[in-house]
């Protein structure tokens, strides 16, 4: 009997970035006006910086409108922002969040609630247990007349519970804050509560909140961590596949035998990577794409693409390096061909610049540079401030 051996296959980096221009809807021809689409395409969408959900749909849309993605956030619902990986906030779609809740958000909860009650037990308070649960009906009990509220009101409601706390007591550098508005962010942390609509411009983050069961129609329901867990993995291998060990246990901030065990389950498919000594994973039914024509993307600080993998030498060039801060966070980039070539940013009075980390032929540089117009056009007057910029911008601004 003749025994044959089955090895990993290898998966070329120029494979890798044909696979993130089609899946992360990058193409021309990709384009939608789909915006739970473009949603489910990156997984989730990067909310800490609330401008990154609207220019991440805008690099994506094929007629881009902040009518549209905020009709499927604050209308129809089926996009909800809530904290889940690595103590992020993001915006998914209804299902991805449910999973992302229960593989990572519950775990986030539980870490934020134990902080909440250090802070309230410093300040000299006997019974923390029972402040809390009391305090809590208190908020939640304001909801039942009124479907939205703002932190300020909440506080204004309930002026018992609006006394200072130490965000890290005993450190001489802390920050102080309201109790109430605390309470009121655990209580988001925990599901119980949702951010809603922006209380002023779309690119504010000053949210109102609403009760997760009013917003909703349902509390965010308690699944399966293992049974979610390997289902991310699959969802996150069609979009962001192939991808290390490494690069899974970072963007979701597990473990890394979670991470293993979640692979496993989904029954994974190990291959080799052109661009890496660390073994790759795809979809056990991966179909693979075409190859792609050339193709340019403006993307904003955060964008999910710039953040997918922490092993990120594939696509970005020497140089690129500034593109994030020292944290690893990304600023705004410009792309080429699946490759992360230079860097935009505005000023305070509307105005775009950008760099380059490399050599772009010209008529490229038309292309990317086009695109620039065509954000600079659908912002209008608004200015938009990063907040996590790379390390590029303050020479962007002084050159």
């Amino acid at each position: 009997m003749t025994h044959t051996t089955s090895w990993p296959r290898t998966v070329t980096t120029a494979e890798r970035r044909s696979r993130l221009a089609h899946r992360h809807l990058l193409l021309p021809e990709t384009r939608t006006d789909d915006v739970v689409a473009i949603s489910d395409a990156l997984l989730a969408l990067h909310s800490s910086d609330p401008a990154t959900v609207h220019l991440s749909t805008w690099a994506r849309m094929a007629h881009p409108s902040l009518t549209a993605t905020d009709h499927v956030l604050y209308q129809d619902r089926s996009l909800i922002r809530h904290h889940v990986m690595r103590r992020t906030l993001w915006v998914a779609s209804r299902p991805v969040m449910e999973l992302m809740n229960a593989t990572s958000g519950r775990r986030v909860a539980a870490a934020e609630h134990r902080k909440t009650l250090k802070m309230l037990a410093h300040t000299g308070m006997s019974d923390v247990d029972t402040w809390y649960d009391q305090a809590t009906e208190q908020i939640l009990g304001l909801f039942g007349p009124a479907e939205q509220l703002s932190t300020r009101e909440i506080g204004k409601a309930l002026p018992e519970l609006s006394f200072p706390v130490e965000t890290t007591p005993g450190n001489p550098k802390t920050a102080v804050v309201s109790a109430h508005s605390r309470l009121v962010v655990d209580l988001g942390f925990a599901g119980r509560l949702i951010r809603t609509h922006p209380g002023g411009a779309w690119n504010n983050s000053a949210y109102l909140w609403s009760a997760t069961a009013t917003w909703l129609g349902h509390d965010l329901p308690e699944l399966d961590v293992d049974d979610s867990a390997a289902s991310l993995v699959d969802r996150w291998l069609h979009q962001f596949g192939p991808g290390t060990t490494t690069d899974l246990q970072w963007w979701f901030g597990w473990t890394r035998t979670q991470t293993r065990a979640a692979l496993a389950a989904a029954e994974a498919v190990p291959v080799d990577l052109e661009d890496s000594p660390e073994p790759g994973w795809l979809a056990a039914d991966d179909p693979g794409v075409d190859e792609t024509p050339p193709w340019v993307a403006v993307l904003p600080s955060l964008d999910a693409t710039t953040m997918g993998w922490k092993q990120r030498d594939w696509y970005l060039p020497s140089g690129a390096g500034e593109a994030f801060d020292r944290f690893g966070n990304a600023g705004a980039t410009l792309w080429v061909d699946g490759r992360v070539v230079g860097a935009w940013t505005q000023d305070k009075a509307g105005e775009l610049h950008h760099l380059w980390f490399e050599e772009v032929p010209a008529a490229r540089r038309r292309q990317v540079e086009q695109r620039l117009d065509e954000v600079r056009d659908w912002l209008g007057d608004t200015v938009v401030t990063e907040r996590f910029p790379g390390l590029s911008r303050a020479t962007m601004l002084t050159r």
